[in-house]
């Protein structure tokens, strides 16, 4: 898997090595890194242990260069970044920023792919064709 992640705001590369890295806010205004896998349906993540993610509980997601946080405008629960894959083609990715809630959306165009147990919780809020 040879793609890149970047923030929609200033275009820096968010993908170190086997992860996509973040820097994260709990409810609690507690801080930190989060270092997830870039493999679509894979919600495995990294952390310190002193940051405490809760499960159902809201995280907001910064980009760790420009600190522009990165909420999607298609709902306020989802989080968004720039897939690039190996042949320049840009993707739109949605993930859920609820700890615990595993969906994410890949978007081109008028279609998105879904992945994850939760991924219907949002899908009504694309209005594109569904891919599965």
């Amino acid at each position: 898997m040879n793609f890149d992640f970047l923030c929609p705001k200033c275009h820096g590369h968010l993908r170190v090595g086997d992860h996509i890295i973040f820097s994260v806010k709990t409810e609690n205004k507690e801080s930190g890194l989060i270092l997830m896998h870039p493999e679509f349906g894979n919600y495995k993540y990294e952390n310190h242990s002193s940051l405490r993610l809760e499960e159902g509980k809201h995280i907001d997601f910064y980009c760790p260069i420009c600190h522009a946080k990165l909420t999607s405008d298609r709902h306020e629960n989802l989080v968004k970044i720039i897939m690039c894959d190996e042949n320049g083609k840009e993707f739109e990715i949605l993930f859920s920023k609820i700890a615990g809630q595993k969906c994410t959306y890949k978007i081109i165009g008028e279609s998105v792919e879904v992945f994850g147990k939760d991924s219907d919780d949002y899908i009504d809020f694309f209005n594109l064709s569904a891919m599965t």
